[in-house]
C-alpha cells in the first residue's frame, strides 16, 4: 500500500506572522483520517516572519525535532540550553517530564523556513535531553535519528529510524523495508518517482507492506525517510 499526501492537501493556517502547513491533525486543523502515521504525530512545514517566533510554552512526553531548511532558529529551554540552530541542522528535544521552550527568528530580514516532527516516544517520563548536528552534506543516504545512536546520529526514545537521502538528477536507489514496518517518505525538496507513484517538494508517501521501493530522482532531490514501528 502506498498513500500519496499531495502537499496541496494538507491543513493550512495563516498568522501573519507564521504560516504553517500540517500533514496531520494539529491545533484548529482536524481530519479523522490524518491523526498521525506509526509514532509520528505532527509534521509541519513552517514559515516564520523576520523578528518573531513561538513564545515560552510547555511540552510533555513527546520527542520534538527540528530540521531548518532556511534562516536560523533561536532556541531557549528550561534545560539551559540556548542555542542557534542554522539552515541545515537537526535538533531534538526529548521533552519527557517536561520542558518550556522558545523558538524565534532572530533576522530582523529574512523568514525562516523549517519542519518541525513530533514523535511519540515509546517510554513515557523520561528525562528531558537535547541534541543538535549538522550531518555531512553528501550524497546518499545518511542516518538522522537512531535508537541506539549509531553512526553519530541524534538519539530517539522509539522503535524507528530517521534517514536522510540526497540524490542527483537520474540516480536510482532502492529501498527494502523489513516486513511490518511503516515507512513515510517525506520530500524536502525536488521531483522523484517511487514505485511509478510521482512526488514534488512537500509532498510525501505512507508506505505499508511494500517489499520493495525503486527510487528515481528527476530532478536533483532529498528525501527523509521514517521506518516506524506496526501500528
Amino acid at each position: 500500500m502506498i498513500y500519496l499526501r499531495k502537499a496541496q492537501d494538507r491543513g493550512y493556517a495563516q498568522h501573519g506572522w507564521l504560516e504553517s502547513w500540517h500533514t496531520f491533525s494539529f491545533a484548529g486543523y482536524h481530519d479523522p483520517d490524518f491523526m498521525g502515521f506509526s509514532a509520528l504525530r505532527v509534521i509541519n512545514e513552517d514559515i516564520i516572519a523576520p523578528g518573531q517566533g513561538f513564545g515560552t510554552h510547555p511540552h510533555k512526553d513527546m520527542e520534538i525535532l527540528t530540521y531548518v531548511l532556511s534562516g536560523t532558529v533561536e532556541h531557549q529551554d528550561s534545560m539551559g540550553n540556548k542555542e542557534q540552530i542554522p539552515a541545515g541542522e537537526f535538533q531534538i528535544m526529548s521533552a519527557g517530564t517536561g520542558v518550556r521552550h522558545s523558538e524565534y527568528n532572530p533576522s530582523g530580514t529574512e523568514p525562516l523556513h523549517l519542519y518541525q516532527i513530533w514523535i511519540i516516544p515509546q517510554t513515557t517520563g523520561i528525562t528531558p535531553r537535547y541534541g543538535q548536528r549538522r550531518f555531512a552534506d553528501q550524497q546518499g543516504r545518511q542516518w538522522v535519528l537512531t535508537p541506539d545512536g549509531r553512526e553519530d546520529s541524534l538519539t530517539v526514545w522509539q522503535d524507528m529510524t530517521l534517514s536522510r537521502w540526497a540524490l542527483v538528477t537520474g540516480e536510482q536507489g532502492i529501498l527494502s523495508p523489513q516486513a511490518g514496518r511503516n515507512i513515510w517518505v517525506q520530500v524536502v525538496k525536488g521531483r522523484l518517482t517511487i514505485n511509478g507513484q510521482q512526488v514534488n517538494t512537500s509532498d510525501a508517501l505512507a508506505i505499508r507492506d511494500e517489499a520493495e521501493l525503486q527510487i528515481t530522482a528527476d530532478s536533483d532531490a532529498e528525501i527523509l525517510i521514517f521506518d516506524l514501528p506496526p501500528v
